[in-house]
């Protein structure tokens, strides 16, 4: 019979897996906010001497153990996607006989193509909508569904969230600097639901320089969309960069005069407003899905409707404090924070 936490005595130590989206590296400079989120709860885990067993693409930086599948080197085609939830199911297979684990914790959409049959206590993160999952897969046996959000919770349906959970950032990492800001901002993976092509025409139309970083993933829709999209609206006053790693990412921050999020998806979080905000840069965001709930209106930003809306924020941006942009984002937006209620959660599953 497997030894549980629950049953093994008040010293047992707890061992958690955390089961990451299978083609993608997890580390602090992630393009994807999943993979980020994974980071600092592993990272947390271990600080707080939790043993941290890490499912991911090679190449990924983990604080526990890393039991690494192979990584999408060129595109991710169909083909490739099933072999790769083969090796990750045999993976967690292989973890689940050589390993005592308490908690298994997906963070893949993915996930119900390689959860493994097992009595084992089964976390989701939702990280993405919850219409974009298999309906299948959020209701198997053993699974417990976190919300990152109160608007995702309130978006579920007839689907059972167990929590609520929101996102955590690495409050160090982003803090504000001394200087001019003068171009603005967009950040994030480069796909069409992230409206990267809204945020190059709201710069356009308010005449102001743009940096647009982050990567194209290698999803054949994601390089169409940037070639026919985004490409044909750089010059030289809107540039692109392409991806940036943690240190880079946290001087673009900081340097910027504000942050544009024009998404067209139902956000659950926005890792990005978050750093923004901890960086004391000003975020304007459309107002879609849990933007409202990260972005505060005219405190740490400003939601807007649509673009014409987003060009009349940025005349305003200096109506935001940088000094109650951070102030706001220590108090709300640790990642701290994020590991305990997720450590509490384990341990309510877990009846210890």
């Amino acid at each position: 019979m497997r030894t549980t936490l629950a049953n093994s005595g008040c010293g047992a130590k707890m061992r958690v897996l955390d089961v990451a989206f299978p083609l993608l590296p997890v580390g602090p400079g992630s393009g994807g906010g999943a993979e980020q989120i994974l980071y600092l709860l592993d990272r947390g885990l271990a600080e707080r001497h939790i043993d941290s067993l890490v499912i991911a693409a090679e190449t990924s930086q983990v604080s526990g153990n890393l039991w690494p599948t192979p990584l999408a080197c060129n595109e991710i085609t169909e083909a490739k996607r099933s072999e790769a939830h083969t090796i990750h199911r045999c993976t967690i297979e292989k973890v689940l006989r050589s390993e005592h684990v308490d908690i298994i914790h997906f963070h893949g959409l993915d996930f119900g193509a390689y959860v493994p049959e097992t009595s084992v206590p089964k976390v989701v993160t939702l990280h993405l909508p919850v219409p974009w999952y298999d309906p299948h897969s959020l209701q198997g046996p053993g699974i417990h569904l976190v919300a990152v959000s109160e608007t995702q919770a309130a978006s579920a349906g007839d689907k059972t969230i167990s929590r609520v959970v929101r996102n955590g950032i690495d409050i160090t990492k982003h803090l504000p600097a001394d200087g001019e800001r003068t171009s603005i901002l967009w950040l994030g993976r480069v796909c069409p639901e992230k409206g990267t092509h809204i945020a190059l025409e709201v710069a356009r139309r308010a005449d102001l320089p743009l940096i647009v970083a982050g990567p194209v993933h290698p999803f054949a829709f994601h390089r169409d969309y940037f070639r026919r999209q985004v490409e044909p609206l750089l010059d030289s006053k809107r540039v692109y960069v392409g991806p940036v790693g943690l240190g880079e990412k946290a001087k673009l921050l900081s340097s910027a005069r504000a942050l544009l999020i024009p998404s067209l998806a139902p956000e659950t979080s926005s890792l990005v407003a978050m750093e923004a905000a901890s960086s004391g840069t000003p975020t304007v965001a459309f107002r879609s899905g849990a933007l409202p709930e990260v972005v505060q209106d005219e405190v740490t930003g400003f939601i807007a409707d649509d673009v014409e809306d987003m060009v009349q924020a940025l005349d305003r941006i200096g109506d935001i404090s940088p000094v109650q942009c951070h102030e706001y984002a220590v108090e709300h937006f640790s990642s701290e924070r994020m590991v305990t209620d997720y450590i509490k959660l384990y341990r309510d599953l877990l009846g210890v």
